[in-house]
């Protein structure tokens, strides 16, 4: 029992401490061997002292116009095991505990250790193969453990469908409670998507709907959605998705220039109605966003809402439209796309940034004879959730660890 327990208080030790590069630079030698070294600017920058940080908001009191960027230490000593004091040249005096040094080390591995346990960027890949993850709506809502395996599937899988939610306008409103709240938009907190006379968005029709991503619209647009279908067409309805993230990456290998064209060109979007409240949305933005190392990390993509205004020169517009043409091609490749019909009671939940969704035309009626709900939230809502139900879970752990300890 008391192995279980160190492992879950197990913390690092320091053998040695030392200052390098002209007082530059702080060594740290652990007991494992390994070494990390610290620029000093950074480690004053991020003084742990009531006079430097203000631990009941998280957040640095030091002012960055008061911070020497050539700051060298005058003192560092060892305090014990678990601690480090430096002196700076101002007489200031800093100390840094062991586990919280560890954790920030400017090695390559542990950067990469700490990029994984923040952002969770994991990416499981799909095509016509994905086995959709499905979770009961109810369990979500009450049992935390529940609730974090759904998360973490959407953030990994990117769409996961909860089950045996009533069949009534007002579930979303719950789910969003869940998380934290609903990301609030020209349509409203929630939104009913049916067939409507003179509707303004096209999926208020029976029409198909290709695939898209929704409100690319807007400079920040919403990172997951929620649809939740209360009633079903007998005929047609089918919903379909594609995971945005491997067709790009098979676009990119199969036609660089194609990728390079549409990860670079700003497309206009445009929405102008009425709903929730009168609207003139005018937006640039690239079909596929980027991060530095130039994997995909957002998909902007809605033929419905792309603008007849198209800010490039003339000479570009057609290798625009094969580039264009090349990726749709690819998203609605059988290999790729993946059909399912939603039930009364489900709720598709899933990444905006990454899976397109569409639909399958279904009969006209004089009467309503589909009706989803949909609600939006942005991911720094669920993240956040996120985090804190890991949290709650590893705390637990521990409490759980301490407990057979003292058995």
């Amino acid at each position: 029992m008391l192995h279980t327990t160190q492992q879950l208080s197990m913390s690092p030790g320091i053998q040695k401490v030392e200052a390098l590069d002209e007082g530059h630079f702080v060594c740290v030698k652990w007991e494992d061997g390994s070494e990390s070294s610290y620029p000093c600017v950074w480690l004053r920058d991020n003084c742990q002292c009531p006079l430097c940080f203000l631990p009941s908001a998280g957040a640095r009191r030091l002012l960055f116009e008061d911070l020497d960027v050539n700051i060298t230490v005058k003192q560092v000593a060892l305090a014990d095991r678990k601690k480090i004091s430096i002196i700076w040249p101002d007489e200031h005096t800093s100390e840094y505990e062991a586990e919280w040094l560890k954790k920030r080390c400017f090695s390559e591995e542990a950067r990469a250790v700490m990029r994984a346990d923040l952002f969770l960027p994991e990416c499981q890949y799909w095509g016509s193969d994905l086995q959709l993850p499905k979770i009961p709506f109810e369990e979500i809502m009450y049992n935390d453990e529940s609730a974090y395996k759904w998360l973490c599937t959407l953030k990994k899988v990117g769409i996961v469908l909860l089950t045996g939610a009533a069949t009534r306008q007002g579930e979303l409103i719950r789910l969003g409670h869940r998380i934290g709240f609903l990301r609030l938009t020209f349509y409203g907190p929630t939104w009913q998507v049916q067939d409507k006379v003179d509707a303004n968005n096209v999926a208020y029709t029976t029409g198909r709907l290709c695939f898209h991503t929704d409100y690319p619209v807007l400079q920040h647009p919403p990172g997951v959605q929620f649809l939740h279908c209360i009633k079903q067409t007998a005929a047609g309805g089918e919903s379909e998705v594609v995971d945005g993230f491997h067709v790009s990456n098979k676009l990119k290998k199969q036609n660089p220039e194609a990728y390079q064209i549409l990860s670079s060109t700003a497309v206009n979007y445009i929405d102008v109605g009425v709903d929730y409240c009168d609207f003139a949305v005018h937006c640039k933005q690239r079909i596929i966003d980027m991060d530095s190392r130039g994997q995909a990390i957002r998909i902007n993509y809605n033929n419905a809402t792309r603008d007849t205004v198209l800010d490039i020169p003339a000479e570009k517009v057609r290798p625009f439209y094969a580039a264009l043409k090349e990726f749709n091609d690819l998203l609605n490749s059988a290999e790729h796309k993946f059909t399912y019909k939603l039930k009364p009671g489900d709720i598709v939940t899933f990444d905006n940034w990454r899976v397109l969704h569409g639909r399958q035309s279904y009969p006209s009626c004089s009467e309503v004879t589909r009706h989803l709900e949909g609600a939006y939230a942005d991911w720094d809502v669920v993240m956040s959730r996120l985090r804190l139900l890991r949290k709650k879970k590893s705390d637990k752990l521990c409490t759980y660890g301490e407990i057979l300890f003292v058995f």
